[in-house]
C-alpha cells in the first residue's frame, strides 16, 4: 500500500515537471529567437520589434514578461514580428546593430537595416504606443485583432491635414518618433481618442513631424506640441497635465458653448466683491493704455491658473487701493477673446504680461509667491520708468 501511494506520488511529481516544462517552453516560443540569417532575413520580409538582450542582464529579465506579453497581441499578424536577439550567442549581429547596452530594442521597417530605438518606459502600454506612432495604419489593424482597423485616431500627413482641419473642433498631436515624452504620451492620447470615438464635435488627430512639413507652419518647436484647431486655425496650446482624465477634461471644456460677448459697458468690468478687472477683447486696449496693468491670460481648466487665482486676488487688493496700477485678467477659452490672446503670444497659462502705456514690457516667468509678484510690480512701475 505504501509503495503504491509512493509510486503515485513519483508519476504525479513527474507529470507535474513535464507539464512545468511544457509550459515554460511554450513561453519562451511566445517570442521569437533570431541568429543573424533569420534577422536579416526577416526585415526584408516585414515589420520587426526586436530585443537585443543578455540572459545575465537584470533588467532584460525583468523585461521579458512584458515582452511575451506583446508577442501575444502581435504574433497572430503577418504585418509585425516581435523577436529577440541573445547578443552573447550572436555577438556580430549585435555589434553590426551598435547595441552597447541591454536591453536595447529596436523596431525595423520592412526592408529597412536601420531601426529606430525605442526610449520610452518600458511598459505593455509605452510599447504599444511606440509601435502605433511608427506604424500607423498598420499597428491599427493588428491591434484590433484581426478586426477592422480602428479609425478613431486620426493620422495627417501634408495631403490630408488642410482639409480634414478646415472644420470643425480638432485635438491634434504634433510628435517625434524618437521623443520619449511622446512615447509616453502615445497610450494616452490613442485612449482619449477612443474615449471620444462617438463624440462628433471633436476628432483627435496626431502627425508625425520628422515625415510632414506643416509642423513648421503651425510653429511647433517642441515635442510633443498638442494644439487645439478650430475651422482650420489653431485656437490653443494645451499645457496642462497628459494624464487622461485632464485630457478629457479640457476637451469637455473646449466644447462648452460659445461664450458671448458682455453686453455691459465695457469700461464698468471691475467684478463684484473682486479687485481682479476681467478683460476681454473690447476692453483690453482701452484698459492698457493709460498707466500700468500686470494681465494674467489663463483657461479656467489650468491646474496651474486655479492655483495661481486667489494670489492674484491678493496682487490686486494690494494695488488697487493705490489707483496707480490694474491686476487684470483674460479668459482665453472664451471664443471673442481667442483672437486677442493669440494676436498677444500667450503660448501657455497662465501667462504673465507687464503692459506700460498700452506696451508690453515684460512677461513675469518667476515664482508665483505674492512677494515676488509684488517685487515684480513695484520694479517695473518705479518712478524711474515713468
Amino acid at each position: 500500500m505504501v509503495l503504491e501511494s509512493t509510486s503515485t506520488m513519483i508519476i504525479f511529481v513527474i507529470l507535474f515537471i513535464t507539464l512545468l516544462s511544457s509550459c515554460s517552453a511554450q513561453n519562451e516560443n511566445i517570442v521569437e529567437s533570431y541568429s543573424k540569417e533569420d534577422f536579416l532575413s526577416r526585415i526584408d520580409k516585414t515589420n520587426n520589434f526586436v530585443m537585443f538582450f543578455a540572459p545575465w542582464c537584470s533588467h532584460c529579465k525583468k523585461l521579458m514578461p512584458v515582452w511575451e506579453d506583446l508577442a501575444k497581441d502581435f504574433n497572430e499578424n503577418e504585418n509585425l514580428a516581435i523577436a529577440k536577439v541573445d547578443c552573447t550567442l550572436h555577438y556580430e549581429l549585435c555589434s553590426n546593430q551598435d547595441i552597447t547596452g541591454y536591453p536595447t530594442l529596436k523596431l525595423f521597417k520592412t526592408g529597412e537595416s536601420e531601426g529606430k530605438k525605442f526610449k520610452g518606459s518600458r511598459d505593455l502600454q509605452a510599447l504599444k504606443g511606440f509601435i502605433r506612432d511608427e506604424l500607423g495604419e498598420i499597428e491599427e489593424a493588428i491591434t484590433a485583432g484581426g478586426d477592422a482597423a480602428q479609425d478613431f485616431l486620426v493620422e495627417l500627413d501634408d495631403d490630408t491635414f488642410e482639409k480634414h482641419v478646415s472644420e470643425g473642433n480638432h485635438f491634434v498631436k504634433f510628435f517625434a518618433p524618437w521623443c520619449s515624452h511622446c512615447q509616453t504620451l502615445a497610450p494616452k492620447w490613442h485612449a482619449l481618442a477612443e474615449a471620444l470615438k462617438d463624440n462628433k464635435e471633436v476628432t483627435i488627430a496626431k502627425v508625425d513631424c520628422t515625415k510632414n512639413q506643416l509642423c513648421s507652419a503651425f510653429d511647433v518647436m517642441s515635442y510633443p506640441t498638442l494644439l487645439w484647431i478650430k475651422d482650420g486655425k489653431k485656437v490653443d496650446v494645451y499645457q496642462g497635465p497628459r494624464s487622461p482624465a485632464d485630457l478629457q477634461e479640457y476637451v469637455s471644456q473646449m466644447l462648452q458653448p460659445v461664450h458671448s460677448k458682455q453686453t455691459e459697458d465695457v469700461k464698468d468690468t471691475l467684478d463684484v466683491g473682486k479687485s481682479v478687472i476681467t478683460l476681454n477683447d473690447d476692453n483690453f486696449n482701452f484698459h492698457i493704455e493709460n498707466g500700468f496693468t500686470f494681465v494674467k491670460f489663463f483657461a479656467p481648466w489650468c491646474g496651474h491658473c486655479k492655483r495661481l487665482a486667489p494670489t492674484w486676488e491678493e496682487l490686486a487688493q494690494k494695488f488697487s487701493a493705490e489707483g496707480m496700477i490694474k491686476i487684470a485678467h483674460v479668459d482665453c477659452t472664451i471664443e471673442d477673446n481667442k483672437e486677442l490672446c493669440n494676436d498677444q503670444e500667450v503660448e501657455g497659462y497662465p501667462t504673465l504680461f507687464f503692459y506700460r502705456n498700452g506696451a508690453k514690457v515684460s512677461e513675469y516667468s518667476g515664482s508665483r509667491v505674492l512677494e515676488d509678484l509684488i517685487e515684480f510690480v513695484k520694479r517695473h512701475s518705479s518712478h524711474d520708468e515713468l
